[in-house]
């Protein structure tokens, strides 16, 4: 990834890190806690793609491992964040714009669903219990609800960020426009350096020759420059 999208996914990371921890791990909701985390990553995976948002799931992960009070093994919530944010970019539109909320709200439903059960199988592998006494339907269902209600006021500014630091690809045919343009001005001066040949060689004729024909001539050296007229005109 480029520069500006490692600091920017670096910074939005870090902050959704210090506001899930210092405050809606602090706000004793049944269930599950809104996931601030998984929002920022499926923002950045719509805008960056599948190998972007698998890279920003990673880091965000691996952060939230070792951030305190972690009380799970190191690399279990990075390898989650990672497959959906892997999965998540897959959903990115050609033309890097989103038609309809529908999209990014149907992905975030499912990417509560799926990390809450994937980082629950993985506890399970690793020998924590911990979803199964809290209630595993009740998780997924807190989940999705917590994290869909907070998708409104978290994704779209994330992904206008995003484009907004990024080089949007729906500006290059702009660019490209403006590079015909230059093209186009640099063939007409190529236009314009030709023609005061024609008018050289029309006066040579003229001087050198008289009467019909130098008429002859000059005609002849008309025609010339009005083929090299045409040729700057295409």
């Amino acid at each position: 990834m480029r520069f500006n999208r490692m600091l920017l996914s670096a910074t939005l990371v870090v902050v959704a890190l210090v506001v899930q921890v210092s405050i809606l791990a602090r706000l004793q909701l049944p269930g599950a806690v809104p996931d601030l985390m998984l929002l920022v990553v499926l923002a950045l995976a719509l805008v960056y793609g599948h190998v972007g948002g698998a890279l920003v799931g990673f880091g965000a992960g691996l952060l939230a491992d070792l951030a305190p009070p972690a009380d799970h093994a190191v690399g279990r919530y990075a390898l989650v964040l990672s497959i959906v944010g892997y999965l998540a970019g897959l959903a990115k539109p050609e033309n890097g714009r989103l038609r309809s909320a529908a999209g990014p709200l149907l992905v975030v439903v499912g990417a509560a669903v799926s990390t809450t059960l994937m980082y629950a199988g993985v506890g399970a592998l690793v020998g924590d219990t911990a979803a199964r006494q809290v209630g595993l339907v009740s998780l997924v269902l807190t989940a999705t609800l917590y994290d869909l209600l907070l998708a409104p006021f978290v994704v779209p500014g994330v992904m206008a960020l995003a484009r907004r630091a990024d080089n949007d690809p729906m500006a290059e045919p702009s660019g490209s426009a403006g590079g015909t343009d230059a093209a186009l001005r640099g063939f007409g001066t190529t236009g314009s350096l030709l023609k005061p040949r024609a008018r050289t060689s029309r006066t040579n004729g003229v001087g050198r020759l008289r009467g019909g024909r130098g008429s002859v001539l000059g005609g002849s050296v008309r025609s010339r420059a009005g083929r090299l007229k045409g040729v700057k005109r295409l």
